[in-house]
């Protein structure tokens, strides 16, 4: 049996991108929801963080969607 050191390598490298993209896409959104209360409570509009925090938690329920659609894809 021959094991595939380069291609370990790169799934690691891919999956460690991928993780610490997440936990950035995801700090983002926390940090968007801080600004929006902030914003709130000093009587300014807040939309702009309320629509930024959404989109990056929409790319992390996508993020998570497309990985178990390859892990549940046939082939």
């Amino acid at each position: 049996m021959k094991i595939d050191w380069a291609a370990i390598g790169s799934v690691f490298g891919v999956s460690l991108a991928v993780a610490v993209g997440l936990v950035a896409l995801f700090t983002l959104g926390v940090s968007g929801l801080s600004r929006r209360e902030r914003a709130v409570a000093q009587g300014d509009s807040a939309a702009l963080a309320l629509t930024g925090a959404y989109v990056c938690f929409a790319g992390c329920a996508a993020a998570v969607a497309y990985g178990i659609h390859l892990i549940m894809a046939k082939g």
